[in-house]
């Protein structure tokens, strides 16, 4: 005689069912994305070194020198934002790891910004970067700056994509000399929109040969102020020297690596070897005239940096507070505001001295 199992009554079918369904419910948000950007330690990149078998930094037209130890520049890895893909249970494993961090997306992003759209802007400012770094080691090393007025971006869906592209020099707009950035802005918004303009550029070839010619981009009201005509390019200053340096780095983002591009130019082209087999790591932006600024994510640069081995960590002086409680073990991290300040932090360092530290409060 077999067993008969009593099934469950109605009302206790409705609790299974239910709590099921609650169950389903919690493990679907969890997977959900949230409205939060999260911040960890990236890779380092050697800038006196190699990547992917190619020189991070390329210097042709002048004489370099052997380089030794390492020069990193630190990146942050960021998820969520604009880009999207950080799910609660992301956001809430990085919570509880000290050397991540968890923020609101409306503190680093307005809510109509896309993904593309930080991808475009972040290029834009690593290729400032690298310009910026090129005028302020030559100015160290008493080397010629040259100044450019290139077109730093342009933006997909606008007039000007496939028209102009991101490098060209610019040299007039319908005719008129093109000196400083503002020129090319302050000519499209003198005219309504719908006006058809003559750019002057010069651009390289596939062969890397410059060549001038014209391009002809017709302007539209902006989406975020029809008064206002725009034709969706960044306009810059882009500086050359007697010297020409190539970057190699892809996919990556931001101005902050101007600082470690700098002291790689210098390193490079110096009889003094800078680091001295020391294996160094820093942050910063620079400014041609060497002025370092701030940046941000420096609690997880500080943790890669020390992940990857380096011993020296150079960061904009204005990081100070906002480093003290997450400086890892074996890392002395000095502050610095210009590059000279810089490079005689690595001389002391390289010396056997201790470079100056941040003060204690």
């Amino acid at each position: 005689m077999g067993l008969r199992i009593p099934s469950p009554s109605r009302p206790a079918q409705v609790v299974i069912i239910t709590a099921s369904v609650l169950l389903i419910l919690t493990g679907v948000a969890f997977l959900l994305p949230v409205p939060y950007v999260k911040l960890s330690p990236g890779p380092t990149y050697n800038v006196i070194g190699a990547q992917d078998n190619k020189p991070v930094i390329e210097i042709e037209g002048a004489q370099t020198y052997p380089v030794t130890g390492q020069l990193d520049m630190t990146t942050v890895m960021e998820s969520g934002g604009p880009r999207g893909g950080l799910t609660f249970v992301d956001a809430l494993a990085s919570w509880v790891d000290p050397n991540d961090a968890v923020l609101p997306r409306e503190l680093l992003y307005p809510d109509d910004v896309t993904g593309e759209e930080v991808k475009q802007r972040q290029a834009a400012m690593f290729s400032t970067s690298q310009s910026n770094a090129i005028a302020a080691a030559a100015v160290y090393l008493k080397r010629p700056v040259n100044p450019h007025v290139v077109v730093s971006a342009v933006y997909a869906g606008t007039p000007s994509d496939g028209l102009l592209l991101p490098g060209d020099k610019v040299r007039a707009v319908d005719g008129f000399e093109v000196k400083v950035p503002t020129d090319v802005s302050s000519r499209i918004r003198s005219a309504p929109a719908g006006t058809t303009f003559t750019f002057t550029v010069v651009r390289p070839d596939a062969d890397g040969v410059e060549s001038e010619q014209d391009v002809t981009v017709t302007s539209t009201p902006n989406p975020d102020d029809p008064k206002v005509p725009y034709i969706g390019i960044g306009v810059g200053t882009y500086y050359t020297s007697d010297f020409q340096a190539q970057f190699s780095l892809q996919d990556i983002g931001g101005p902050s690596a101007g600082l470690m591009f700098t002291l790689g130019i210098i390193d490079l082209l110096s009889p003094d070897d800078l680091t001295a087999g020391k294996h160094v790591a820093g942050t910063g932006t620079i400014d041609p005239d060497g002025t370092v600024g701030p940046i941000g994510g420096i609690r997880q640069k500080l943790a890669g940096a020390r992940a990857s081995g380096a011993e020296l960590f150079l960061m904009p002086r204005a990081h100070c507070e906002e480093a003290r409680e997450h400086i890892p073990d074996g890392l002395v991290v000095t502050p610095i505001g210009t590059l000279d300040e810089a490079v005689r932090a690595l001389q002391i360092y390289t010396s056997g001295g201790t470079p100056p530290a941040c003060p204690v409060s």
